[in-house]
């Protein structure tokens, strides 16, 4: 097992990599103490199965440059395979702001090609690759070294079994003409919008019970505060307050530290300091906020009127659809999207793209009562009305 620890090597290796349709790539990260992922290392892997074929990559060594890698990550030429790989993206946007691109996730195609909802990583060695994964190196601490040889082993695993996954996975959405639907699905994926955290928009995160215009001022506040400390300190957002207490804080609206004694969920270190200054000055702004310029949250949803027979229907619409088509349910429309278009809404994932030509138009035709549902044999059929 090669472990590269140089910049050289790393150029070397990402040199030969570019001679070869696509590069399997996993990472290993720590993020409970951090905001951001600490990246630990890099397991990346080319067309092969010799010795030079699929190395280990130390971001942690002294004077490594990770430019190579990200100069590979920018070749059009070579597709970048990921299992599952919103977390990986988001350290490398976070790090250099690329996203790799052409971009692969075998977790997303398993799940067009009939794997079912989770499509998880096991799942696919162990059904594609025919092999399994040792799960005993699975809760390392990647940040501490040197690394175990059965360390490295698991963390190998990652991008060696890929290999096989995405050839296979690959070669089923060629026969089957669904790449496009992949490359619809990698849209979210390639969006830098998708890793950005706006402290601006950290409210939207926040479950409350309640619309009230002020109240949801001053958690916008109170939040936004939150996530540009623990931004600014790259520490959880939790270990500034959690939930809870913002939404207390929210509440009961404290106006000084005494007030802030008295809340029952801030943490001991919260109500004094920076953090005490910041919620004090949070919940002073909040309340100052006019009320035409008060948060709006989309209530269309929990304001729908919905049919329940017809939502009803809908699942049952969805599940034939999936069942025939050999994708998982949950990709082609959310418990909550159905809900929506039976109480109404048009403006949901299940009716654009490929979802429309699968299930949408046949869901509208539902919604409208132009077809209804027929059991025939083992199968559920539409038929005209």
């Amino acid at each position: 097992m090669r472990t590269i620890t140089t910049t050289a090597d790393l150029e070397t290796f990402c040199k030969e990599a570019a001679n070869y349709p696509y590069v399997t790539v996993d990472t290993e990260f720590l993020r409970e103490r951090t905001y951001y992922s600490k990246l630990c290392l890099i397991q990346l892997a080319y067309m092969g199965d010799g010795k030079d074929d699929a190395v280990l990559v130390d971001p942690l060594a002294d004077g490594l440059d990770l430019a190579p890698l990200y100069e590979l990550f920018e070749d059009a030429g070579v597709v970048k395979v990921f299992h599952a790989a919103r977390q990986d993206l988001e350290i490398f946007y976070v790090d250099q702001g690329i996203i790799p691109s052409p971009l692969f996730d075998t977790q997303v195609a398993a799940m067009v090609c009939g794997f079912g909802e989770q499509a998880g990583y096991e799942t696919l060695v162990r059904k594609i690759a025919k092999d399994s994964v040792d799960k005993s190196s699975r809760f390392t601490d990647w940040s501490r070294r040197p690394l175990s040889d059965a360390q490295k082993t698991y963390a190998l695993a990652d991008v060696t079994h890929l290999r096989v996954i995405y050839e296979f996975l690959s070669d089923q959405l060629d026969k089957s003409g669904r790449k496009k639907w992949v490359a619809e699905e990698m849209a979210v994926l390639n969006d830098p919008a998708t890793y950005q955290a706006d402290p601006d928009n950290a409210w939207r995160r926040v479950k409350t019970r309640t619309n009230s215009g002020k109240f949801l001022a001053v958690v916008r506040e109170l939040a936004r505060f939150r996530e540009g400390y623990a931004q600014s300190r790259n520490i959880p957002r939790n270990r500034v307050f959690k939930d809870d207490a913002l939404v207390e804080l929210a509440s009961t609206k404290p106006a000084n530290e005494k007030d802030l004694g008295r809340s029952r969920l801030l943490l001991r270190e919260a109500r004094r300091g920076e953090i005490a200054e910041g919620i004090l000055t949070g919940v002073k702004v909040g309340l100052a906020v006019k009320p035409e310029d008060q948060p709006k949250p989309d209530v269309r949803r929990e304001k729908l009127q919905v049919n329940p027979a017809l939502a009803d229907m809908l699942r049952v619409l969805v599940k034939a659809k999936a069942d025939n088509e050999g994708v998982a349910q949950k990709l082609i429309a959310t418990s909550a999207d159905l809900d929506a278009l039976a109480g109404g809404m048009r403006d949901v994932a299940a009716l654009r793209g490929w979802r429309k030509e699968v299930f949408g138009t046949d869901a509208l035709r539902l919604c409208d009562g132009e077809i209804g549902l027929a059991v025939k044999g083992e199968k559920v059929v539409t038929f005209e009305i």
